[in-house]
This record gives C-alpha cells, sequence and structure tokens, in this order.
C-alpha cells in the first residue's frame, strides 16, 4: 500500500483519500462513521471536505468519525468558499467546530472557477489575509486551492504570486479529451514541487455509467499519474472496499495502458460529454450560492 510525499510540505500521506462530498450521503450517521474509520483502520489516512458540503453536515459527520483518537491518524483537509477575509475567517472557524478539532492540517480555497477569482481571493480584504491570518494562529498548517471548470483559471491562480502547498482538480481517464488538467496544470505543479490533489477519478461516476471504464480503471489510472493524493467519494462500505482494494492492490500502468485507455474513451468523451463540472453548473455550488463568497452560512451555528 503506497503513501507518497504531500509535495514541498514533506507529509506522507495515502495515495487514496476519502473525499467528503459523500460524508452526509448515508442515511443513519454511524453509516458514515463506519466507512471513514474502515478506510482509516485499512491505513487510508487522507481526510477530505468542505465547508459547504450538506450544509455542514458533511463537516460535522467527519468530525464525528475522527473522535476516539481517529483525528491523530489523518491528515484533515478541508475547504472555504469565502473570497472576503471576513467571510473566509467565519468558515475557518466554523469548519473547526464542525470537524471537532482545533487545527485543520490543509484548507483550501473552493471552486476557483471564474476568470476573475484570483484578484478577489488576493485583493486587500480578501480570503488570503484570513487564511494566512489563521495560519500564524496555528488553526491550520498548509494553503491551496481547488477548481474543476478550467486549467487556464489554475494556472492564473498559481501566477498570482502565492508558493501553494497544495493544489487539487479533475484527473481522470477522460480529462485529456476537453480542457485537459493533466496537460496543462499538472506539469506546473510537479515542477513546483506543489502537492497534487487529484479529484473526480471516474469523472463524477460518468466515465463508468457510461461504460467507458470500469472503476477499478479509473482509480488504477490516476494514481498511475503523478499525483500525491487521489481523493474518491465513497458512500456505501461497497464503494469504500473497492477504494480500499484499488490501493491495497495498485501497480502502475503503463503508458501503453494509459493510452489505450484514453483512446477507448475519446469517442465517449469528445467536448466534455462525461465531464459536467467542466461544461455546466451542475457542480458548481459558489455559482448556485454567490452569497457564500461573501457571508458565512451561519444556520448551522446559530448557537455558537
Amino acid at each position: 500500500m503506497e503513501y507518497r510525499t504531500l509535495g514541498k510540505t514533506g507529509e506522507r500521506v495515502s495515495a487514496i483519500g476519502i473525499g467528503g462530498a459523500h460524508a452526509a450521503r448515508p442515511d443513519d450517521p454511524a453509516e458514515t462513521t463506519r466507512i471513514i474509520r474502515t478506510a482509516i483502520d485499512a491505513g487510508i489516512t487522507f481526510m477530505d471536505n468542505c465547508w459547504d458540503y450538506s450544509g455542514g453536515h458533511a463537516e460535522e459527520r467527519m468530525g464525528e468519525a475522527l473522535r476516539d483518537g481517529y483525528r491523530e491518524r489523518v491528515f484533515l483537509m478541508t475547504k472555504i468558499d469565502g473570497h472576503t477575509a471576513e467571510a473566509a475567517a467565519q468558515q475557518i472557524d466554523q469548519s473547526l467546530r464542525r470537524l471537532q478539532t482545533d487545527r485543520i492540517d490543509l484548507i483550501q480555497i473552493h471552486e476557483v472557477i471564474r476568470l476573475d477569482d484570483p484578484e478577489k481571493v488576493f485583493a486587500p480584504g480578501g480570503a488570503m489575509e484570513a487564511l494566512l491570518a489563521a495560519q500564524r494562529a496555528g488553526k491550520l498548517r498548509y494553503i491551496g486551492f481547488t477548481g474543476h471548470k478550467d486549467p487556464d483559471i489554475h494556472l492564473k491562480m498559481l501566477d498570482a504570486g502565492y508558493d501553494w502547498d497544495t493544489v487539487q482538480m479533475p484527473l481522470n481517464c477522460v480529462d485529456r479529451h476537453h480542457r485537459s488538467f493533466e496537460e496543462k496544470v499538472l506539469p506546473v505543479l510537479v515542477e513546483r514541487n506543489i502537492g497534487v490533489l487529484g479529484m473526480k477519478p471516474l469523472a463524477a461516476g460518468d466515465a463508468v455509467k457510461s461504460g467507458a471504464a470500469t472503476a477499478e480503471e479509473c482509480l488504477r489510472y490516476a494514481m498511475s499519474l503523478r499525483t500525491s493524493v487521489v481523493i474518491t467519494g465513497c458512500d456505501t462500505m461497497a464503494i469504500a472496499e473497492q477504494a480500499i482494494r484499488a490501493w491495497r492492490d495498485f501497480t502502475p500502468m503503463s503508458p501503453e495502458e494509459m493510452d489505450a485507455l484514453r483512446a477507448r474513451t475519446a469517442a465517449h468523451a469528445a467536448g466534455g460529454k462525461l465531464e459536467g463540472y467542466k461544461v455546466s453548473d451542475r457542480f458548481d455550488g459558489t455559482t448556485k450560492n454567490p452569497h457564500w463568497l461573501t457571508t458565512a452560512m451561519v444556520t448551522l451555528d446559530a448557537a455558537d
């Protein structure tokens, strides 16, 4: 079972990580705890989450699952949506409470998906001020950003003047067919020794639903890239066990195998047909909820 170095941070993390977007999907919160703890007991150390997932319930459930000593066994990441310093600071504190921890290992700016997002987060009074202040206060250790829309926006963020610890983006066997993060962004991250967090290894499930590839092929392909972690969502024990098997039995694909899989998926994926997160707003939480960028959601924390 492979552990990899998370870029310049020097942290060692499991090559597979558990996605937080699925954490609140089981009807029974105890099932979420069982899924997360099963993964940790199998050796998976990287936990993903976000301030906005399921209205905050995903962080709350993960916080419960990480009780009883499990928090100390993982590298914990979450994301914030706020683009202003005020919103970002409020969201950081809410995430800390929900996750039941006094320090988060990595916080990332979520959904950098608009061309002017870099200017907004780096503007005076922008989110970077809050993140750096929280880092100085010991509330977080490392800082990164995420996005799923266009590699050119990632490149703009990378050239904004900050030395990022991590970057998260879609990396999968259909990405090369439309607005490819693998082709345009991955080489830059490797060159700069920035931790590479691959997400949507199954293209949000559409690569498998289309018949273009199996789940096992998708996970193996993503892990065969120069990723630090491949984050996959697990909302049932069966899916969690599938991820554990893919990690436990992993052998890298050869370049020829990767070429063959991309060729097989080309007809299915042309024009982003399997990547709704690139070509539609179906996956854009902050597009549907623009107030998240400037005002923290407080409903779950009203009693604080």
